[in-house]
């Protein structure tokens, strides 16, 4: 069977992005839960064509998520994966216990070793998103940000959309915001492409 390539990953490794995948977590998922959030299934719908999209392009996908906090305890069951979120042998895995993904010390080490420009989604918008974001502008890495692939819960008496729109908006002075279909879209470039069927003989 061929397998895709990815010439792009040869050529110009350093402007491959790098899907970061953000508390791909249960704890978000479970109605009930401290942390759930109401209509997160649009998201999570734009994260598996995100994943997808990654997955076929070659790109790297890293997952980062909390473990340590007080709703995070190793060995509970809303730490675990949001079911079809798990990672593959080949993906990066990060934990932290803090906000941003760079209170990984290896996370940090390895986005700033490779550089690679960083496409984030997951949650929570209004936390753990946006301090990676601003962490990793302040390191100089290009970040972008997926808004639809995201979302946000409500503060203080505001709705839970209208902080992630304020969110996203914040967001752009820290790098790019955009759409999941446009960035799929937008970085077409790096979609694999096939390879060549090698030529059969009589003798092979």
């Amino acid at each position: 069977m061929n397998r895709p390539i990815n010439p792009a990953l040869y050529r110009r490794p350093r402007s491959v992005p790098a899907l970061v995948l953000v508390d791909m977590q249960q704890e978000y998922e479970v109605a009930g839960r401290p942390l759930a959030l109401a209509g997160i299934e649009p998201a999570l719908s734009n994260c598996r064509r995100a994943l997808a999209h990654a997955r076929a392009s070659g790109m790297q996908v890293v997952y980062v998520r909390w473990i340590g906090a007080p709703l995070f305890q190793a060995g509970s069951r809303f730490v675990r994966w949001i079911e079809g979120f798990e990672p593959h042998g080949c993906d990066m895995i990060f934990d932290r216990d803090r906000p941003s993904c760079y209170a990984s010390p290896a996370f940090a080490d390895a986005m700033e070793r490779g550089s690679p420009p960083l496409v984030i989604a997951g949650f929570a918008g209004e936390s753990s998103c946006l301090a990676t974001a601003v962490d990793g502008f302040h390191r100089g890495q290009d970040v972008t940000f997926l808004s639809d692939a995201s979302a946000s819960h409500d503060l203080d008496g505001i709705s839970a959309d209208e902080i992630h729109r304020s969110v996203s908006a914040v967001m752009r002075v820290f790098g790019d915001v955009t759409d999941t279909r446009s960035w799929i879209a937008a970085s077409a470039p790096f979609k694999a492409m096939p390879t060549a069927s090698r030529p059969t003989h009589a003798n092979d």
